[in-house]
């Protein structure tokens, strides 16, 4: 019995002392002791432990391993990860993703591989992932569809390369453009198809906008078109206007658009009661009555609204109330068809500029960029000062884009200023070509940097050859000198011109300028200008008027000029509207040969109707020279005729010689011109407009008297009719004048044409 006792417990106590030892056996396979990485190469092992939730002497736990393993995979650095145990030991196997050696595309034509690179994610000397590979695809795709090809496809390619390192090549498969082929409006029944077509800035396919890419159907062009017909509506008295949906849909053989928007106008408006108030202390709204441009009983026009805001809040603001919010408060009255407007002055946020960031000008000069704009650190924040300001950098045609936003700053009263540029080629070889009928045909060769060294100067040399005229220049431009807005540079020319058709001799220039200019206001301009010149009358014909031959020979000629340029134009190229004033004098006799003072005085105005599709403009100008030693040379004094009275020869008005039928200029001068500027019921990218003009003009003051030499003084006038082309190849103007008030002395002509460009 009891050896019975005695053997069970042996039995219990082996049975204790095995699973004990079992027990400690096993937690010790349960810790892990060490994890080796397998198969890396570039990456440190070290790395691909950051990654792992599991380390070194931690129980083997499963969803640790499961976190580890997605961890890894998550890093894009592997295409492939595997996680198993070898004993104690946790064995990380991974497959290194390869490098990029190489980001080609092939195939484009219409994109170039810089734009199409600028949009990728993947380049060179970065690890090959494919979620960014297609990602990229996608991105590619979307390029071409901002393009107006739908029907583009990309296909990614790998080539290996030794140490694991691959070529992805992008293999695109442009397809066909796809053009906008019909636009259809419906619900609009005041304005016609046509004149809506022409509000928005997408447009039907037509062979002749070869040079466009407003024919391909866009999104976000789309957007703006709707945006575009709200805005025309408004400003035409729709108040209610609204657009119900803009569908565009892919024709059958997906080849092109058709695009349908639908519409609702509404009833017109009229402005109602249009009242302003003031919450400001000392502001009496009695002095802002004469910015309002609304008028009560006239159609309703949001941009007379917008326009009386931005007057008042500029004209507050230089009153001394930094803080100002112009809120139009509109009520709609729809069984009167009016628009009551109240335009409540008020304090706004107290908002200053803390700091003016600008960010993407790799090459240009933050000076450069800064001295444009109207704020410092610490002004009050101004948001027609921050539009100015952007106007102004757009101005220096350095930039591409240029982008201003506001961000918060380091307290609630705090703003940041960011400029966002983006730089653009500033240097130029250009060659031009063209026909003038004042100089025959021509042609330049311009060698031009307009933003030298990242400082903003301009540095230019220039060539110009034509039938009458030749001439080289070599001219530099330091905006801003000193750091003040104050620019200063200087010419250096030489020129041939040949007045053989008018005058009977040649004119040769050969000199140099100092030239100075600031702002004196917003809109008016002081330009100061020295230049010495030795003049020369050479090459004179025998048969020469006795006037001419008297002033064969060589001259010195020192001038000092002053002008005065006061612009209130939208557009100095081809102006609808506003207004500018010019004065200048010149003065000669600071040494040289010559002596006298010379004035002039110009004006325009410009008035748009239609909706500025049409345009009457009127401008004038008139010189006077008054010598100060001995008569007033031919070289110095006013021609007239050809640009400035059309109908007319370029010097056919004025004091002649009646024998030989040389022009002899005279000493005051007088010009005027009226001209109406119409649409041709073209499309109107096509840039062609009609002109119908009559142009006035004198010339007298011959300083020469003499029994073959005539001088009436008399007004004389033509009227006639243009065609101008904004081509693709430069601007065109051809004018037919009919002189209809002449003496018998003036040379006239029916046809001028002006045509240059440059490439």
């Amino acid at each position: 019995m009891a050896g019975r006792v005695l053997c069970a417990i042996a039995v219990i106590v082996i049975a204790v002392l095995f699973g004990a030892e079992s027990s400690v056996r096993a937690q010790g396979i349960g810790i892990i002791s060490e994890i080796r990485v397998v198969g890396s190469q570039r990456i440190e092992p070290a790395t691909v432990l950051s990654y792992m939730s599991i380390a070194p002497g931690q129980p083997y736990d499963e969803q640790k391993v499961d976190a580890s393993l997605k961890a890894l995979f998550a890093t894009g650095l592997f295409s492939d990860v595997t996680l198993q145990r070898d004993g104690r030991a946790l064995i990380v196997q991974v497959v290194e993703n390869p490098i990029l050696n190489r980001v080609a595309f092939e195939g484009n034509r219409r994109i170039t591989d810089e734009a199409l690179a600028a949009e990728v994610t993947s380049q060179a000397r970065v690890v090959y992932s494919r979620t960014r590979v297609q990602s990229d695809v996608q991105r590619v795709i979307e390029v071409y569809r901002r393009n107006g090809r739908f029907a583009a496809t990309v296909e990614p390619k790998i080539i290996q390369q030794p140490e694991n390192r691959v070529d992805l090549v992008f293999e695109i498969n442009e397809g066909p453009q796809t053009n906008v082929r019909t636009i259809t409006f419906i619900g609009n029944e005041v304005f016609s198809d046509s004149r809506l077509k022409d509000v928005i800035v997408t447009n039907e396919s037509a062979w002749w906008r070869i040079l466009t890419q407003n024919d391909t159907y866009d999104p976000d062009r789309l957007a703006l078109d709707r945006e575009q017909l709200r805005r025309f509506y408004l400003a035409e008295g729709y108040a209610d206007f609204r657009v119900a949906s803009a569908v565009a849909e892919l024709t059958p053989d997906r080849e092109a658009f058709i695009i349908t928007f639908t519409v609702e106008e509404g009833q017109r408006y009229k402005f109602g009661e249009i009242n302003l108030t003031s919450k400001l202390r000392d502001l009496d709204p009695a002095q802002l009555t004469a910015l309002v441009a609304a008028k009560q009983g006239k159609f309703y026009d949001s941009r007379k609204v917008d326009e009386t805001v931005r007057a008042i809040t500029a004209t507050v603001g230089r009153l001394g109330y930094a803080f100002v919010t112009v809120r139009p408060s509109v009520q709609r009255d729809r069984e009167a068809l009016t628009v009551s407007i109240v335009f409540e002055v008020q304090e706004g946020p107290r908002v200053y500029v803390e700091r003016i960031d600008i960010v993407g000008n790799e090459r240009t000069l933050d000076k450069v960029i800064r001295r444009e704009v109207l704020l410092e650190e610490g002004d009050a924040y101004d948001p027609d000062a921050i539009r100015r300001s952007r106007q102004r950098i757009v101005n220096l045609n350095f930039f591409n884009k240029v982008e201003v936003s506001q961000q918060p700053g380091s307290a609630p009263d705090r703003a940041v200023v960011t400029i966002e540029v983006e730089e653009k080629a500033t240097g130029e070889l250009s060659f031009g070509a063209g026909y003038s009928t004042a100089v025959g045909p021509l042609g330049d060769i311009t060698l031009r940097e307009r933003n030298l060294l990242g400082r903003g100067q301009d540095l230019r040399l220039s060539l110009t050859l034509a039938q009458v005229q030749q001439q080289v220049d070599l001219s530099f431009t330091e905006p801003y000198f000193l750091d003040r807005d104050l620019s200063v540079g200087f010419d250096i020319f030489r020129r041939i011109t040949n007045r053989e058709d008018q005058s009977s001799f040649q004119q040769d220039d050969t000199g140099g300028a100092l030239r100075s200019g600031y702002q004196l206001s917003e809109n008016l301009r002081h330009n100061i200008r020295y230049s010495i010149t030795q003049q020369k009358i050479a090459n004179v014909d025998a048969n020469a008027s006795q006037v001419i031959q008297d002033q064969a020979g060589t001259f010195i000629a020192s001038v000092i000029s002053n002008d005065l340029f006061y612009d209130r134009l939208d557009t100095r190229l081809d102006p609808t509207e506003g207004y500018f004033l010019s004065a200048g004098v010149d003065l000669a006799g600071l040494g040289g040969d010559v002596f006298y003072t010379r004035t002039t005085a110009g004006a325009g105005y410009f008035i748009p109707f239609f909706n500025r599709s049409v345009s009457l403009g009127f401008s004038a100008e008139a010189g006077y020279i008054v010598p100060l030693k001995d008569e007033v040379r031919v070289l110095d004094r006013f021609f007239v005729g050809g640009n400035n009275l059309r109908g007319f020869t370029t010097s056919g008005v004025g004091p002649r010689d009646t024998v030989t039928g040389d022009a002899i200029g005279g000493t005051l001068s007088a010009t005027g011109t009226i001209e109406l500027s119409f649409p041709l019921g073209l499309p109107k990218e096509l840039g062609f407009s009609g002109k119908l003009f009559a142009d006035v003009g004198t010339l007298t003051g011959a300083v020469e008297k003499g029994p073959t030499l005539v001088d009436s003084g008399m007004a004389r006038a033509s009227v006639g009719f243009g065609l101008a082309w904004r081509s693709p190849f430069g601007p065109l103007r051809i004018d037919i004048a009919k002189a209809v008030v002449k003496e018998d002395e003036d040379k006239t002509e029916l046809f001028r044409m002006n045509f240059g460009t440059r490439f």
